[in-house]
């Protein structure tokens, strides 16, 4: 069993033993840092995911329970630096001064955005720009299209001059031709506001061509929009061009993208050992 496994098996043996239950009908998001440094996810609105931030090492996961009709946004930021109280500042995806986001964050940021229902709708989203990759893998979907969405690849590598947000003599982030240049075409809006007439352009080519399942411009829905009925989600932060297994658990069940049944048998068999080792500690 791998690290990335052991992780995040650990996270959930966390959530269980914290006495937190799984609503009914609720979907279960696992955030994972697989970046080489910490970064700090931001949620809005995030009553329901520890105010709407926090600091996540690398390596570490973290589990959140999303109710039916929960609609918002999840990124990462970077290069932040907080106080005891939450107070401090981001390199990219600041959400103003705090660690915890009450407001949206400061473009560029990759986005997740979510609308959880009868059937839900997520994508993610390199409109405001890019500054880590991201991918949200459903599990335990029960229905619709159930597919990742996101972006693999470290558009930060080769980003276009005109559009890098450099620190440190680095490019931490790359701005959207809308942001930089501000004009209808690009912004798709005034006569481009409509899919007739906003098309790609040269610079939503580039991020389309690194991304293929991710937003480039605004009108980019027919391979940018997923669904999934009842399912959970696992959002990883960075490991590009790296398969994995991922697991997340609901319904008194351990669930795990692209396990055999072998592996699923060893992670319920490690969960369960686990649960034996909390419920002999709490007679001690």
């Amino acid at each position: 069993m791998d690290y990335t496994h052991r992780r995040i098996l650990l996270t959930v043996l966390l959530f269980i033993s914290s006495g937190a239950k799984w609503a009914e009908g609720a979907r279960v998001f696992t955030l994972v840092n697989d970046c080489m440094t910490t970064i700090w996810p931001a949620i809005t609105p995030g009553e329901n995911f520890n105010g709407g931030g926090l600091a996540l090492r690398r390596g570490q996961s973290v589990v959140f329970n999303a109710p039916v009709g929960w609609s918002g946004r999840i990124w990462g930021r970077t290069g932040c630096n907080f106080d005891q109280a939450g107070n401090g500042s981001c390199q990219t995806g600041a959400c103003g001064t705090t660690l915890k986001c009450g407001a949206a964050g400061k473009p560029p940021a990759t986005l997740a955005e979510f609308t959880l229902a009868s059937m839900d709708f997520y994508d993610v989203s390199l409109v405001d720009g890019f500054n880590l990759p991201m991918t949200v893998t459903p599990v335990n979907g029960k229905g619709g299209n159930c597919s990742s969405a996101g972006c693999n690849s470290d558009l930060r590598n080769n980003c276009p001059s005109e559009l890098a947000v450099k620190a440190d003599g680095k490019t931490v982030a790359c701005r959207s031709a809308c942001d930089v240049f501000d004009t209808d075409q690009y912004c798709c809006r005034g006569v481009y506001g409509n899919p007739v007439t906003c098309q790609p352009t040269f610079y939503s080519k580039k991020f389309k061509q690194a991304c293929p399942t991710a937003y480039s411009y605004a009108y980019d829905d027919p391979t940018s929009i997923f669904t999934c009925i009842e399912g959970d989600y696992i959002i990883t932060f960075c490991a590009p061009g790296r398969k994995q297994t991922v697991c997340t658990y609901h319904d008194n069940r351990l669930i795990c993208s692209g396990s055999s049944r072998s592996a699923l048998l060893i992670c319920k068999w490690f969960v369960l050992m686990l649960l034996c080792m909390v419920s002999l500690w709490s007679w001690v």
